[in-house]
Parts: C-alpha cells; structure tokens; sequence
C-alpha cells in the first residue's frame, strides 16, 4: 500500500509517495539485525565481534535501501524517484508516460524507463478491486448495467498503485508546458547506501578468507 505525505523538503515536492508495508518491514529487519549484531558483539568471543561488524555494515544500508530509502516526490516542475541505489530527477517536460503493469514506471524522451520503487502493485489488491465492482454493479429492468452510488467515485474503484499513477500522469499533463518543467534526466548514484555497504562486504572477505 503506498500513502501520500508532506516530504521535509516541501519547497521541492507538493506529494511524497511511500510504501507503508515497506517501511514496516524495514523497521522490523533493522530491529532483528541490530538485536542479533548488538548480541554477537557484546557478548561474543574471538572474531565474532568483527564478524558481526562487518556484517551490520552491508545488511543494514542494503534493507535501509530497499525498505526504508525509496520514495516518489511530485513536485510542481519535477517529479524525483528514489530508489534503493538511485535518485532520479526527471523534468516533468520530458516525461512521455507513467505506468503500472507488473511493476510502476516512468518513461521519458527517448524511451528511458525509470521503475518506481516506492510504488509496488499488488495483483491482489487489484482483483478485490475488480471483485468489489463486479458485486456493486446491478442491472436494471431493461437488461442495462449500472453502477451502484457506493463506488461512483473513480479514486474509490482503483487499486492504490493504479490511483498513484493517475495522480502522477495528471501532474505531468498539467506541468508539462510550464518554463520551471523543462530540462533534462539526471540520475545520481546513492553513494551513501553503496559505500558502507561495500566496506562491510570487503571486511566480510578478508575476514572469512582469513579465518
């Protein structure tokens, strides 16, 4: 499920899209692996300290990367994906296309797709969607199929990934044309995620090797 929020940098994006149960299970995974890391290096002996070390610092930015980390923020000229090993900043000028088949994508000028992390679909919230407007649909005395007033509102008939998407094509449709929405794709590397994570890999090796 992913829930809209006011991001800190609000100057930047008017929306910020996250997904709830990854943040949920990232809380979890962080929890289990300092209890366990916290455990072997306080009470264990010989190199198990360093073992334990070395292994909280590849685990811990890889489930903060892939749980905590990815996030879509929409803003009035830019729309920012960031995912487990990238930010991606794309003008809204240049997005041709928002989607959602098995995952969410962005694609741009030139036919470059973007995934969107923070925007997981879930097939089986779609069928209950589907499910949920077969058994509010009645059909009337002249054999024509009508929709009951419950689920009239379209937001209301839509998986939340789907309503995400339509919220972000819209927001491209109308900041298309605007002088702050022109611009080109930049995409940086999350540095701060890959360079502890591969310190704690190299220790890990020497380490085992080693031992």
């Amino acid at each position: 499920m992913t829930s809209p929020d006011q991001p800190a940098e609000s100057t930047f994006a008017d929306r910020a899209f996250r997904s709830s149960p990854g943040i949920a299970s990232g809380v979890l995974l962080l929890l289990l692996a300092l209890w366990l890391g916290g455990d072997a290096l306080i009470a264990g002996g010989g190199r198990t300290p360093w073992l334990a070390l070395a292994g909280l610092l590849l685990s811990v930015p890889l489930i903060v990367a892939f749980t905590l980390r990815p996030a879509v923020f929409a803003g009035a000229d830019k729309l920012r994906i960031r995912n487990p090993f990238r930010l991606i900043t794309l003008p809204w000028a240049v997005v041709t296309s928002v989607r959602a088949g098995y995952s969410t994508e962005v694609t741009t000028e030139g036919g470059k797709r973007y995934q969107m992390w923070a925007v997981p679909v879930s097939l089986r919230q779609r069928k209950r969607v589907s499910r949920r407007q077969a058994r509010s649909s009645v059909d009337d005395p002249h054999g024509r199929t009508s929709v009951s007033a419950d689920v009239t509102d379209s937001a209301a008939r839509m998986a939340v990934a789907d309503q995400t998407v339509a919220d972000l094509r819209e927001l491209a449709e109308q900041a298309a044309t605007s002088p702050g929405a022109q611009g080109e794709p930049e995409v940086r590397w999350a540095y701060e995620v890959l360079a502890p994570a591969a310190a704690g890999l190299i220790v890990l090796l020497i380490l085992l090797i080693t031992g």
